[in-house]
């Protein structure tokens, strides 16, 4: 016997597993402006939710479909590379908690960064409703961004 709490961890998990594939081919083809969001789409609810630190480059509130293929256009341009090396699905359920590890580079300053980032995602009706991810080193990803390359 399957319990509604089973079945909306599996549930999101399947969610989270198919969008990350998602994803990795959107970005594979070329990303904004390249490949279609389409790939993403049916994972996100068409009001969808994403909070991302102000201080990021990419920081804002981004919302619906729109918002979060401009959002992907906006790590494009911040982002040369952004790889998710390892990911860790600490909770799943309706909230599903994501350890990520990223080796990124940025575009500006071609400075190479490694940090994790930990996301709290919320499902409903079984697409990604919220995502609000949490950053270590804003300043870290900001200074790398937009401003000269670190020393070191």
């Amino acid at each position: 016997m399957t319990t509604s709490s089973t079945s909306s961890t599996t549930d999101s998990l399947a969610v989270l597993t198919g969008m990350y594939a998602a994803e990795a081919e959107y970005l594979a083809a070329g990303g904004p402006g390249a490949a279609s969001f389409e790939l993403l789409a049916p994972f996100f609810a068409p009001d969808v939710v994403l909070h991302q630190a102000e201080a990021l480059p990419y920081g804002g509130t981004w919302r619906g479909h729109e918002g979060m293929e401009a959002f992907f256009l906006a790590m494009s341009h911040a982002w040369e590379a952004f790889d998710m090396t390892e990911q860790e699905f600490l909770a799943t359920g309706e909230t599903a908690v994501v350890l990520t590890q990223v080796r990124a580079r940025a575009r500006a300053t071609g400075h190479e960064l490694a940090f994790p980032i930990l996301q709290t995602i919320r499902f409903e009706e079984g697409r990604i409703f919220e995502v609000r991810p949490f950053y270590w080193d804003t300043e870290a990803v900001a200074v790398a961004c937009a401003g000269p390359p670190l020393a070191g």
